[in-house]
Formats: structure tokens, sequence, C-alpha cells
């Protein structure tokens, strides 16, 4: 169709709908070109009239597929309604059924040379892609606007929150239920929202328990947390499960499973919890404080499993989310309460258990939990295993003398491979007069479920037991290779464990045997002890006097392995080496504390922590990894200068993302004396690019640039290009901060070469960002949008929230510049609400000091003003110097065009000061301008306009000396101040004034500015 008249196009707020016929190619081979080419001009016939009747206007058309645009929400969707019910009234050519998917979103697009462009355009287009033929979806800010005003007849149905492709933010999307048409649709074509992390409980059945759920859901519904309470294996994590899952639809953000199990450290639990949202460890906050912040809103049920080992930690943690988190619940597993205020503690029952008269039938074995679970997980290990009459009272004998604790049913029927139930039966009651010292009754569970664990080990061949008793020396979960590694050998040496050749067979032989569980994850099978079994092994590992040596072998194992990986962080297979890590970062914690046990292994501790620094930086385990290392490195014996100055140079690393530049400082001190007497170029080099970047962040850029040259030089003659790349983006931003853009542009290109040669997503995407606003500072806004756009797809790709919120905030500087107030502001909001869930403060003062201008340029001074006050104290309170004097400059403009020149005066000089101490020039051209403006509207005099000529002509200059030019949503209110002085003063005198102001020293400038 031709292309449409864009001045007959509605601007504003526009509404966009999208159409397209659902499975058009399987249609089209069905009845053939010819009949298609019937359907098509019959459904574009239809569809063109219920449009053009409710003033809709048709943008482009493409094979079957329309889009159109309309002045009116309502209008967009009465037309849409209109337009299925004349779909599905139509008598189609050959009895064809015609099915057409319609998406609606309503915005605020930009009407450019070619048509309609932004991101509006493209969250139509993808909520239409989402839905099914026939139905119709809206987006909320579409139902925003309908204001409760429907077709007769017509209702919306909530679909919830989804992710589209390609979209950064989740759209709330609603389905009008049209009568007479189809109501009911699979599930949207969206991406995953996950709102759970719950396994997949459907692997294996759930047997009974209804009343127990039942009766933790009303706890739940009544109190903020629930703690279930009994013995290890009484089925306390599988009912938390069940729960959970049961109640994925009553809670907005899901259900949230931590587990406790691997933890031997009751620090790392906020950590822990905090990993499952993603919230990463914000520099000089705690990271609980900042939890509790992504909480502090959202309605979901966290499940805090098996607590007991660590219960004052896990009190305190839920205490404090409780406290500050209204909608959160939290349902604990333990062996004791957590003993908080307003917890309800809920003792898990065993499982009903049939009667043990003679005359037990199958049927009377049904109705028994027990029971029932013993007989599924008999045939589910035996297929042929069949409950008889005969049987009966053996399987009600087995299940009593178990207490009905489900593990250790679920071991026993795993027996019924080998053994009949009246085997087993007889073998439990061995087993439990040895735990017992003969007695038969008052059996607590704990002797039980250990009768269970020791009765199965005892059925192990020996060499089964020997890798049963090594396992346990796993933390989380394992992988084939880490087992034939740690547990299996040659025969060669004195502890080798079983033979390398049988370890494959023998860990299937304990799955089968339920001693062992296994998880599918990214298509890799991982192995698992359950935390009974496991202390069990454990404690056989140790009779056997096995403990030291399997242990150290663990240790020796994480050590290879963090190694082994360690090189991939710094290159294209990063994304991978980290995924690895996080797997088996339990079974690094477990070796981490084998190395701390004694100074004998300090040097072990060394080479795995010094290995993991990396892994700790980019995943955001900022203080664990730092602890660990200034444990190692505090002992004063063990490990070589090697070893140290590495340890050294990670913790250095840590402390200064933790924002503690004193101690990274003191760090790399000792790290770079430790290189330089070893003579390493490339730890020299890293460790001057420490102390490079503290100097830069103290604003001492003499010493910096000295510390980085040095590296420099270093890394160049060495060939040792991540030191390289990382000291030329640190020099890059030294350059910046001193206003010298050619030089930082230079440095900036030159590093994110580097970067890209080494495939280093990290590197590469911080290297864009610092090119993206260099790129914006000298005007080039397109090159600028375009890196910030690779750099923030670079962080989605990591995983870097912080980062991605910072890059959302500098594409909205782009946008602000280029005057597409909206984009901008939408671009803000997002990366605000990202940083005060993360925490994340100095990029909300950041983002609240852009976000208020633009909020000023789009009409609402009284919120802007609140914005940029709010931003202004937090910055003061965070001793951010640039965003206080932004801050400051911004408020000053907003309240200036309110009428308070008083006011306006005040703010503008406080920031010039600021900005002229830290050599910012772009600021200090700014806060002229500001000030100019001030002095030709406040006091329409002589003397004022001469002043306002000579402050703009030396901003002027400011910004062709440094490269840093007006951007173009400023120009307007440049130009009109210019004309308004010129008035005053006119052509002579202006140009008198201009060109005193183009020369006059700096100084003198600045001090008449704050006159």
């Amino acid at each position: 169709m031709p292309t449409p008249d864009l001045h007959a196009l509605p601007t504003g707020t526009v509404s966009f709908l999208f159409t397209d016929i659902e499975g058009s190619t399987e249609l089209l081979q069905k009845v053939g070109d010819e009949t298609y080419r019937d359907i098509l001009e019959a459904h574009h016939q239809v569809l063109r009239g219920a449009f053009a009747r409710r003033g809709g206007r048709e943008i482009n058309t493409q094979g079957d597929a329309f889009f159109v645009a309309f002045p009116d929400a309502g209008d967009a969707v009465a037309a849409a309604i209109e337009g299925q019910m004349a779909i599905a009234a139509h008598t189609w050519p050959a009895g064809a059924a015609v099915r057409v998917r319609m998406g609606i979103h309503t915005g605020e697009p930009t009407l450019g040379p070619g048509g309609y462009v932004g991101i509006d355009v493209h969250r139509a287009a993808r909520i239409c892609s989402a839905g099914y033929g026939g139905q119709v979806l809206l987006s909320e800010s579409t139902r925003g606007l309908l204001g409760g005003t429907l077709p007769p007849g017509v209702m919306l149905r909530d679909l919830g929150e989804h992710r589209l492709k390609d979209l950064a933010r989740p759209e709330h999307i609603y389905q009008p239920v049209i009568p007479g048409l189809p109501a009911e649709f699979p599930p949207l074509k969206s991406l995953d929202v996950q709102i759970t992390n719950l396994p997949a409980l459907q692997l294996t059945s759930f047997i009974g328990r209804e009343r127990e759920i039942e009766e933790i859901k009303r706890l739940l519904a009544a109190s903020q947390v629930v703690t279930l309470t009994g013995a290890g294996g009484s089925g306390k994590t599988r009912l938390a499960l069940q729960v959970g899952a049961d109640l994925l639809e009553r809670f907005a953000k899901g259900v949230w499973l931590v587990e406790l199990t691997p933890l031997a450290d009751p620090g790392l639990v906020a950590q822990t919890v905090a990993s499952v949202f993603g919230v990463r460890e914000v520099p000089e906050r705690p990271l609980l404080d900042t939890l509790v912040d992504y909480l502090r809103t959202r309605e979901l049920l966290l499940i805090l499993d098996n607590c007991e080992h660590l219960v004052e930690e896990a009190a305190r943690v839920a205490a404090s989310l409780v406290r500050y988190c209204p909608r959160l619940r939290v349902l604990t597993t333990s062996r004791e309460a957590l003993g908080i205020n307003g917890e309800v503690a809920y003792r898990v029952p065993p499982l009903t258990r049939p009667s043990l008269q003679a005359g037990t039938s199958p049927d009377d074995l049904m109705r028994s939990e027990a029971a029932r679970l013993f007989i599924e997980r008999a045939v589910a290990s035996n297929p042929r295993f069949v409950a008889t009459e005969a049987n009966a009272p053996a399987i009600a004998q087995v299940v009593h003398r178990l207490d009905g604790i489900p593990l250790a049913i679920e071991l026993a029927a795993a027996r019924t491979k080998v053994l009949s139930v009246e085997q087993i039966a007889r073998r439990l009651d061995d087993r439990f007069r040895l735990l017992t010292g003969g007695s038969r009754t008052g059996l607590p569970h704990h002797q039980t479920l250990r009768a269970a664990v020791a009765w199965s080990y005892d059925l192990l061949t020996e060499a089964e037991r020997v890798l049963f008793r090594w396992l346990s020396v796993f933390a989380g979960s394992f992988t084939l290779e880490a087992v034939e590694a740690v547990c299996a050998g040659d025969g060669s040496e004195p502890t080798a464990g079983v033979d390398s050749a049988d370890a494959l067979d023998l860990l299937t032989r304990l799955v089968d045997k339920s001693l062992v569980t296994t998880e599918s994850i990214d298509h890799d099978v991982r192995y698992r002890m359950l935390e009974t079994i496991g202390h069990y092994g454990a404690e056989r590992l140790a009779e056997a006097g096995e403990a030291d040596a399997v242990r150290d072998r663990h240790l020796a194992w994480c050590v290879r392995l963090a190694e082994d990986v360690e090189a991939s962080l710094q290159g294209p297979d990063q994304m991978r080496g980290l995924d690895r890590l996080e797997l088996d970062h339990d079974n690094v914690r477990a070796a981490l504390e084998r190395a701390r046990a004694g100074d004998a292994r300090t040097e072990s501790g060394l080479r795995l922590a010094g290995a993991l620094t990396r892994f700790w930086m980019l995943r955001g385990y900022l203080r664990e990894g730092r602890d660990w290392l200034e444990s190692f490195l505090a002992r004063g014996q063990g490990g070589s200068d090697a070893l140290r100055a590495k340890a050294a140079y990670g913790a250095s690393v840590l402390a200064q993302h933790q924002g503690d530049h004193a101690r990274a400082e003191a760090l790399a001190a000792e790290s770079l004396q430790r290189y330089e007497m070893l003579e390493d170029s490339l730890g020299t080099a890293l460790a001057l690019n420490v102390l490079g970047n503290v100097a830069r962040h103290r604003g001492d850029y003499a010493t910096a640039t000295a510390y980085l040259e040095r590296s420099l030089a270093l890394s160049r003659q060495g060939g040792q290009r991540w030191a390289l790349a990382e000291g030329l983006n640190i020099l890059g931003l030294v350059a910046r901060r001193q206003g010298d853009l050619a030089r930082a542009t230079a440095t900036f290109e030159e590093s994110l070469a580097v970067w890209r040669t080494l495939g280093d997503c990290w590197g590469l995407a911080a290297s864009l960002a610092h090119q993206g606003v260099v790129a914006r500072h000298q005007g080039d806004y397109a090159r600028a949008r375009a890196l910030h756009e690779e750099s923030l797809a670079w962080r989605r790709q990591l995983g870097d929230r912080r980062n991605i919120a910072a890059a959302l905030s500098s594409l909205g500087v782009v946008e602000w510049y280029m005057g597409d107030y909206h984009s901008a502001a939408t671009l803000f909001e997002e990366s605000l609400a990202l940083s005060r869930e993360l925490g994340d403060r100095l990029n909300v003062a950041a983002t609240l000091c852009s976000l208020g201008f633009v909020i000023h340029r789009l009409g609402d001074a009284q919120r802007a003003i609140a914005v940029l006050e709010e931003g202004l104290r937090l910055s003061e309170e965070l001793e951010d110097r640039v965003n206080t004097a932004t801050a400051l400059c911004n408020l000053g403009i907003v309240v200036a065009h309110q009428g308070d020149y008083s006011r306006a005066a005040t703010l503008q000089q406080a920031s010039l000061r600021i900005y002229h101490a830290l050599g910012n020039w772009s600021g200090v051209a700014d806060c002229l301008t500001g000030l100019a403006w001030l002095a030709a509207s406040a006091q329409a005099s002589r003397e004022m306009a001469l002043r306002a000529a000579r402050l703009l002509a030396g901003a002027d200059e400011i910004r062709v000396a440094k490269g840093v030019p007006l951007p173009p949503s400023d120009q307007a209110e440049h130009d009109s101040i210019m004309a308004a002085v010129r008035a005053v003063l006119g052509d002579h005198a202006f140009a008198s004034a201009l060109a005193a102001g183009r020369t006059a020293p700096m100084d003198d400038l600045i001090a008449e500015a704050t006159a």
C-alpha cells in the first residue's frame, strides 16, 4: 500500500494495533495460491472496514499483517473487537478457518521521516506475536486509558506480566473476552517469567499429607513466618516444596527456595538468599539491607530449607526480612524453631500407618500414607513388586518400625529389588536392637533413620561402601569427573579409593539404591547425597581413618578446578567458566574450610582463593571472597611470595569494588612490593592498575597517571594484554575526568580493541560504556547510542544487573540530549527501579539528577523539583561531588523557570564552584550558561545583559576548547538567551561583550559568575 500521509497521522498519545493471520503458511499450503489470494483479499476488506469505522489510520500492510494507528485507545479496542467478530462471522472460500491475532499498545511515539519510530511500535508488535488466532491482547497502558469503557458484554481478563522478546521490561497483558467468541487460549507465547525456582516436583509423586498442607496454608495466611520442625528425614523439605507449589498462584512474585544445607559459615546465609534473587553486594552497604530493599514491596513466599545448623543466623535474616517486608511470607524447615517474634512452629507428623492386626489386606495398606509410599517406591525400584495378602502384614510392620518417616521408608522400599519385604522386616528388627541397646520401644526418630541408613550401608559391597564414604566429602552437587578425580585411582596410591574403571558403575549402583540422587543441569547430570546420608557417610569415613586423606584430595581437586577455569574468566569462555564455578561453589567453600583448618594447608588455600578472585568479583561475592583471601594472608607462615602477592592483589580488587579504597591501596601496595621483588611484570602491572584506580577515585590524577603509565609500559613490554586493556580503561577515565576527551577517546579505543581480541565480555562492556560517555560529550549521539546499546547487550548476557541499570541511565542521557524526553524518562525510570531494587544508591542518585531535569522538560515542574531534591540529598549523603554538582545545576535551572531567581543563582553558583574544583569543564560551561540566563532574565538592565553576554561567550569558548558541544536539546534556549541579550545591548555592544568573554581569564569569569 502507498506510504501514508505523515501529516495526517495521529501524534501525542497513540494506540497501535498489529494483526496477522495465525498459521498463514499452513493455510496457503492447504488451499493453494488462488484460493489463498481470495481469502487474503476478503480478510483485508473485512478488517479495513472495521478499522476505518473507528478512525484507524493504516500505517502498513505486509502480506496478512496490518499495522494501524488510532488517536483513541477505546476506538482501537473497539475496532479490534469488531474485526474479530467480523472475521468469525465471515464465510471463507473453501470452508477455510481464518484466525487472526491482534495486539494493542498505547504510547507516545516519535513521528520520523519514515513514520512512527520508538519502543512503543516494537512493544505493540511483540504483544501481537504473543497471542493466538481469535485473541486480542492489550498492554497495561492501553487498559489504563479505557476508563472502564468497553463494548457491551465485553470483559477484560488479566493475563498477568510477561516478558516479550527484545523488550527490557515485562508487560502486563489483558485479554478482552468477547461474547460469542472463544475465550480460552493456551498460555501466551512470551519468554518465561520466572516466578519460582522450585524443583520439578512431578518427578516423584507426593503421597498423602493433604491435611498438613491445608493447615500450613492457613498458618501462612495468618502468620509471616511458619517453621516446619521434625527429625531428619521426616519429610519437612518435601512438604514445604509441595506447599510452595500449591501456592504459586497466590503470590504475585512467586515462590523461591533457598537451600542452606551446603553452608557451613553462618555469614553466608544472607549472601545465599540474595543470590537466589540476583541481588548483588553494593559497595559500603550491608548486603542484608540491600536484600531488604529488594524484597520490601514484593509479595512472595520464601522457603528457607534446613536451617538447623545455622539457626541463629537464619533467625536473624528471617526476622529482618519480615520486619521490613510486610508482603513477604517465610516458610522454613528446621529441626528446631527459629525462635523469632511472630513465628508459628508446625511439627511435621509421621505419615499415617496401617494397623498391625493380623489380616491386614492390600486395600487396608492403600488407606495408609506410609504404606502407599512404600508400595509406590517399591514398584519404582522393582517393577515386578506387588502388594499381596501374603506380604501386606510385613509391609505394615516395616513402615511402623520406620516410624512413618518418609526417607527411611524410601530407603527400605529400594531394597525390594534384592530382598523380600519379610527379609527387610527381619533386618530392620536386628538393626533396631543394635542401635537401641535391645529396646524395641520408644524409638527416637534420629535412631530410626540412622538404622535405615546403616542397614543400607551394610548391604553394600565393599567397593560400594568405599565410594559411599568418600562421596561424603562433597558439598552440594558434584559431577562424575569430580568423583573420578577425588574418589578413584589406579591402585598405586595408599588411599586410592575405588578403581577408576569401576567408578561409574559403582556410582550408578548407589543411585539405584537411593543413596545418591541425580539432577540435570544444562544437559549434564550432577549427583548429590542427601544431607543425613552424607553425615552418616562422613562418620564412617572418620571411623575408617580416611577423612584427612580424602578431604585433602577434595581440596586438591578444587584447587585444580579453580586454576583450570581461571584463565577462561578473561576470555570468550567467560560465561561458561563463571557458571562452572557457580555449580561447584559449595564444594569450593568446603575446600576453603579444609584449607583453613591448619597452617600446613595455607599454600593450597592461597592457590584456591587466588584463582577465584575474578569469579568472586564478577558474580558479586565481594565480602566472602575478600574474607577468604585476607584470612589466608593473615597467616604468618605458609605460601610462597608469588601466592601471597596474587592473594593480596585479589583482596585489593575486591576491597576496591566494595569502596574500601584505603584497604585496597594497602593491599595493592603489599602486592606490588612482592611482585617487584619477584620481577613479575604481569603482577606488577596489575597491582599498579589498582593503585592507579584508587588515586583516580581520590581525584589525584597526577599520581593515577604515573601508576598507570608505568603499568602500561610493563604490559606492552611483556605482551600482557589483559593488564594492558584494564590499565587503558582506567587511564581513559582519568583523561575524561581531566577534560581531555581526545586522549580519553584514543585510550578507550585501544582498550576496546584489546578486549575484543581477548573476547572478555565484562571488559568489553565497560570499555564500550566509557566510549559512549565520551562520544556523548563530543556531540556524536548516534555513536554514543550504539556504544551504550552494545554495552547493555553484553551486561544483559552477563546478568550484571547493577551495570544494566547504569547502561539504561547512560542511554537515557543520550535520548535527553537529543531532545527525546519521553524516551529518556522511560529509560531513567527503568534504571531507577532496578537500582532501587539492588540498593545501588550511587546509581539511584545519578539517575534522579538526570530524571528530574527531563521531567522538567516534560512540563511537570513540581515533580521535577522533588526528584532533584531527593537526588541532591542522596548525593550529598554519599559525598558524591559530581552528582551533587549536577543536582544543584539542574535544580537551579528548574527553579529559575519557576521565577525563583535568588534560589536559582545560589544553586548554580554552588554547582559552579564544585565543577570548577573538579576540573569538570562541561559542567562549568552548563553553569555559566545557566547564570547568564539568570542575568538576562532576572533583571533586564544593561549591566546584567553585559554580564550575560560575557558568561555565554566564556561557556561557548570552553565547549570549543574542550570539544564538548552544546546538546541539541539546549540549542533553542541558548539561542533565545543570545537574542534577548542582543536586543538589550545592540549589535555593537553585544559583539564587544562576546569578545571580552572569549578572551577573559577563566578565573575572572568564575569570580564574576559567583559574585
